[in-house]
């Protein structure tokens, strides 16, 4: 059995108030890079893997066909380009990795290809690259597109992303290498050739023109959850970044992910799920929930709306006072939308024939939108049993992805600071940073 490996999630450290609350930063604001060195520090210092970086480049608009929640209360945004940030923090640290994201469904695989290769190189071979289909309305428009691209569409173009940017990756090996210094000779063209894609989404000469980074291929990252997401996730991915929810919804996750690996052929031991958990630790359970409380304070009917709104793809204003469960699902898919995130939870929990109350939706919308509703919280040793008897019981390969709704960065330095050294002293983590790359980090 493998231990757990740790990474923060760093997708949102300024939104949703966090920027504002008792234990924020003072004397710097976002987007100050020296908030995120110093994070990337002392998470370095806490043995944690990854430092993990979500994105979506469009402002929270499907509320009401409005930015104006998102931009009033900090809902889901501002969000930075972090490629620079994670470039400035592998400068002041040796062993943590980083992982970026991109989107398939917008980006072009040859400069993504060449941005993380350059990255690899900068921090000595410690970039994951987590590959998204997105499902946001607000994201697509900024990249000229009227509707979602349907939903197994998505994956198809990010298949042959992914497939793309490997061929990149592999057109310039090592050995090609040379730089003899007597001769002059940088490089042996024989060993170099064009990639010559031509697919349905994109045709790429290739071959790479950069050099092979340490890595060879950044670690690959991915979070689709739907059977045709977790088909994907089995062809390429090395790492999965999973959703909860319920220990039942985790199992069956692993189920699926290990049936969908042994069909492509690959071992599912070597293929671990880090959980999306949010934490909120204290010194004492007290101490804990006192913390838990402050979240409360900042959620808006109009705040919970953006943030439903903008993560489905969908309009929830225009819910009726009552509707069924699957009817609703369905509008949601025949908008190319994500039938998945609060809407799939509560078909999972009542069913699709169910009948609901717009209030009753938007109370379990409050709770998904803040996260109280799958937050650990307490004193490390009760955070410490819930993880380790979770972790056991869904397979023990991977570990978790912490978030916390808590003020940046008191809310994830009491992680490092408390839950990681109990974890480590249980003996429940992976050795810290045995080898020099990501990749060989996270398969001790």
């Amino acid at each position: 059995m493998s231990g757990m490996h740790l990474a923060y999630d760093l997708s949102f450290t300024h939104t949703e108030g966090r920027w504002a609350r008792p234990g924020s930063w003072v004397g710097r604001t976002f987007p100050d890079v020296r908030m995120f060195q110093e994070l990337a520090i002392s998470a370095e210092r806490a043995g944690i893997d990854l430092l993990f970086f979500g994105d979506g480049s469009g402002i929270p608009d499907t509320w009401r066909g409005s930015i104006a929640p998102a931009v009033e209360w900090g809902v889901q945004w501002p969000r930075q380009d972090m490629s620079p940030f994670i470039a400035a923090m592998a400068a002041v640290t040796e062993r943590i990795g980083f992982g970026l994201t991109y989107s398939s469904t917008f980006m072009h695989p040859f400069y993504v290809a060449r941005l993380l290769n350059s990255l690899d190189h900068v921090s000595g071979g410690r970039i994951a690259f987590n590959v998204v289909a997105s499902t946001r309305l607000a994201d697509a428009a900024n990249y000229g597109f009227d509707e979602l691209l349907e939903h197994d569409r998505r994956y198809e173009r990010m298949e042959e992303f992914i497939d793309v940017c490997k061929a990149l990756w592999d057109s310039v090996p090592p050995e090609a290498i040379v730089m003899d210094r007597e001769t002059g000779r940088f490089a042996d063209p024989e060993l170099i050739s064009p990639i010559d894609h031509a697919g349905a989404y994109f045709r790429v000469k290739g071959p790479l023109s950069s050099m092979p980074s340490p890595q060879r291929h950044p670690v690959l990252v991915q979070a689709g959850n739907s059977p045709r997401g977790i088909a994907t996730s089995a062809k390429f991915a090395d790492l999965i970044f999973g959703f909860g929810g319920s220990v039942a919804g985790q199992q069956r996750h692993r189920r699926m992910l290990d049936e969908a690996l042994t069909a492509e052929g690959r071992d599912p031991s070597g293929v671990g799920i880090l959980w999306a958990t949010q934490v909120i630790v204290g010194r004492t359970e007290a101490e804990a929930e006192a913390r838990k409380a402050e979240v409360l304070e900042f959620w808006s009917e109009d705040a919970v709306g953006a943030y439903l709104s903008h993560n489905a793809g969908f309009d929830f204003s225009e819910l009726p006072p009552t509707f069924r469960l699957g009817d609703l699902s369905e509008r949601i898919v025949a908008a190319h939308a994500s039938p998945g995130g609060l809407v799939g939870a509560l078909v999972d929990e009542y069913g699709q024939d169910h009948r609901m109350s717009r209030a009753e939706f938007f109370e379990h919308g409050w709770r998904s939108a803040t996260g109280l509703d799958h937050t650990l919280c307490g004193a490390p040793g009760r955070i410490a049993d819930l993880l380790e008897e979770n972790f056991a019981a869904t397979g023990s390969r991977g570990g978790y992805m912490f978030s916390t709704p808590l003020p940046t960065p008191s809310g994830l330095d009491d992680i490092g600071e408390l839950l990681a050294p109990e974890l480590r002293r249980r003996g429940a983590l992976a050795p810290a940073y045995p080898a020099r790359t990501l990749r060989e980090n996270l398969a001790a």
